[in-house]
């Protein structure tokens, strides 16, 4: 895996200065359905153990004629999904997530060139996590179309990125349970239909 260092609605200021930055760009919303942030985590270097969040929203700004893009994700941190109810709750106690008092996971992207010929992007952007928030960079794949089978054009990525949980305060369980956290997310994003002036 590639090491590196990938959320609600943005607020109305924040949208403001997303857009200014994109003035030309379409807008993308979070598809829920089909997007999913999965992280890997060691346990006591006998395995690596996966869990998933299963609420995701979003804003993206997009604008293909110039390949510049600018985000903002929201992850429930209530919805972390370890696939047994016990252990679930311990992803969301106070000895890990602490949803009570962090319940969103924020990634933004204020504005990125991407390339034009490289398949993959590595793009900068700030993570808040645990109430705490670091420069992260994703390794991200994008394309964008419209198959058959969707009603609106949408744009989808395949990111990747690693960071270390105790950068954001959560180092319960250290050494072992593992400080890395290797992230992968799997994202699509429908195109916003422009309101006619």
């Amino acid at each position: 895996m590639t090491s590196l260092r990938a959320l609600k609605l943005p607020s109305l200021i924040s949208s403001l200065l997303l857009l200014a930055t994109t003035a030309h760009a379409d807008t993308y919303e979070v598809d829920n359905r089909h997007t999913f942030p999965v992280f890997e985590i060691e346990h006591y270097s006998l395995s690596i153990q996966r869990g998933r969040f299963n609420k995701t929203t979003g804003v993206i700004q997009y604008d293909k004629e110039k390949r510049r893009v600018a985000a903002e994700i929201t992850i429930d941190a209530k919805s972390v999904d370890m696939g047994l109810a016990d252990r679930d709750e311990l992803m969301r106690s106070e000895k890990f997530l602490h949803t009570e008092k962090f319940p969103a996971i924020r990634f933004v992207i204020p504005e990125f060139q991407l390339s034009d010929s490289a398949k993959v992007n590595f793009i900068p952007g700030q993570l808040t996590l645990h109430g705490v928030t670091q420069p992260v960079t994703i390794a991200a794949q994008i394309s964008c179309g419209q198959p058959p089978q969707l009603a609106r054009e949408t744009c989808g990525a395949n990111i990747e990125t690693t960071i270390k949980r105790s950068d954001f305060g959560m180092a319960f369980g250290l050494p072992g349970i593992g400080d890395e956290v290797n992230i992968i997310a799997s994202v699509e994003a429908f195109k916003v239909a422009q309101k006619v002036k």
